[in-house]
């Protein structure tokens, strides 16, 4: 009798524990699509633009705080830092949901909410970049294969064609096709789906600019924004 009693309460506690550790895991998961919104909202382009003590990139050049127009007000250095950092902050956030064995719905989830942040920070008033490093970041996070494939598309666009807006736009609007070939998840499909539109529509002003002749070529505007 008392066997069976502590083989019940065995059970019932056994129940408890994976219930509890499955309810702290889901919490874990959801918990990271905030952070990964936060970390996307740090502005490399301010930070670096402030600790070099260049001016203001929302003010100055095209008002765009990215890696392009750091570049005009501020140099290479100033911009291959600002590169760096607004792609880490995709990559980052992605990486780990990915290494945490996430579910596919939050891993998507991870990766809109870091570009999110990147597009309106909130630590910035909600002005942020175009999005195409960050991007790039989700991507590598996803998948090597991913990332490298877009970003070969648009080395290989912005060297035959010398654009790089046009280089962004054409990767960009690959990119889906490229994370259903190699990854086959519909929710990380529609995650960069939103991506890519999201920046089509940063990008207005550039398509504008193609349209009319008068975008400026890559010894302009080398890196992405």
């Amino acid at each position: 009798m008392c066997f069976l009693l502590l083989r019940g309460a065995n059970g019932i506690l056994s129940t408890l524990t994976e219930a509890a550790n499955q309810g702290m895991s889901a919490m874990t998961d959801f918990f990271l699509i905030p952070v990964a919104y936060l970390l996307g909202s740090i502005s490399s382009a301010i930070i670096v633009c402030r600790l070099m003590r260049l001016p203001d990139p929302r003010t100055e050049g095209s008002n765009n705080p990215g890696a392009t127009n750091v570049l005009r007000i501020g140099g290479k250095k100033a911009a291959a830092l600002t590169l760096a950092g607004d792609t880490l902050k995709g990559f980052v956030p992605v990486l780990s949901a990915n290494l945490l064995g996430v579910s596919v719905p939050v891993l998507a989830g991870v990766g809109l909410a870091a570009f999110l942040g990147h597009l309106y920070p909130v630590f910035f008033g909600f002005k942020g970049g175009k999005g195409v490093a960050t991007a790039f970041g989700v991507q590598f996070g996803l998948s090597w294969m991913v990332g490298g494939t877009v970003a070969a598309i648009w080395l290989l666009i912005a060297k035959v064609l010398n654009i790089s807006s046009l280089a962004a736009l054409v990767s960009t609007a690959l990119a889906p096709l490229i994370v259903w070939y190699f990854l086959d998840a519909t929710e990380l499909v529609i995650m960069q789906l939103l991506i890519s539109l999201m920046l089509f529509w940063r990008h207005r002003t550039n398509i504008r600019n193609m349209i009319n002749g008068t975008e400026g070529s890559i010894g302009k505007q080398q890196p992405p924004d």
